[in-house]
């Protein structure tokens, strides 16, 4: 998984508490419409977590999430009503 600059500085952000934390992502099955992506923050990673590292800046990636998140961009998008990460896989097909 790779981060665009704009996720790194989101990232940064949310990792400078005053009790640092770390973020995992994970993913959930969503039926019909596919995967969704999830975030959590956690004290300590679990046994099997992938840690990606980009810039200094770490991220957790759940063991049960590692295939479905291989070749990822993670991104942060803002506009006028949302402000989110967005995860552009390309291993996954869109239905047309």
């Amino acid at each position: 998984m790779t981060l665009t600059p704009s996720a790194l500085i989101q990232l940064r952000s949310l990792l400078s508490q005053p009790e640092p934390k770390l973020i995992r992502v994970g993913v959930k099955n969503r039926g019909c419409s596919g995967l969704a992506y999830n975030l959590e923050y956690v004290e300590k990673p679990g046994s099997f977590d992938e840690t990606v590292e980009q810039e200094g800046v770490k991220v957790l990636i759940d063991s049960k999430a590692l295939f479905s998140i291989i070749g990822s961009e993670m991104d942060w998008v803002e506009d006028k009503l949302n402000r989110r990460f967005v995860f552009r896989n390309p291993n996954i097909m869109r239905l047309r």
